[in-house]
């Protein structure tokens, strides 16, 4: 953890999935699903949690939500409010955005504030594949809006 609250992006050690938190078990749901999302990453994902992503239709209690997001795919503000909805307590929302230089690129402070805006506050961000940028969002923040 870094002076900021925020957990170091050198994690020695640690697969993305685990640094990211996902563990056995867990009900992880999908939103922003395309064909340029990376599979090997979703993968990783379903091996960590033991199942198969829900799809976005999903209606029950998820511990986790992967939300896929490229610049130009509606308001950000929205999705995490749609994604807490069956979210539990204490779960997260793992934002995955393209990495800069990608016409696509999410920038950092638009998914803090539209996590913020969302009571969500960022707690991790790395890398996450060669493509994808990870934003972890805990439940915690101040509602702003």
């Amino acid at each position: 953890m870094t002076s900021n609250g925020k957990e170091s992006v050198t994690t020695a050690g640690a697969s993305p999935t685990a640094r990211l938190g996902f563990e056995d078990g867990q009900v992880v749901q999908e939103f922003g699903w395309d064909d340029d999302v990376d599979n090997g990453l979703r993968e990783e994902i379903e091996s960590a949690v033991g199942s198969q992503l829900e799809e976005d239709n999903y209606d029950g209690v998820v511990d986790s939500v992967v939300l896929w997001w490229r610049e130009g795919d509606g308001d950000l503000f929205d999705e995490c409010v749609d994604a807490l909805t069956g979210l539990a307590e204490g779960g997260s929302i793992v934002v995955l955005s393209p990495v800069a230089g990608h016409p696509e690129h999410v920038d950092p402070s638009d998914i803090e504030e539209a996590a913020q805006s969302a009571g969500l506050r960022a707690s991790t961000t790395m890398r996450a594949g060669s493509d994808w940028m990870a934003t972890k969002l805990v439940q915690g923040g101040v509602r702003q809006r």
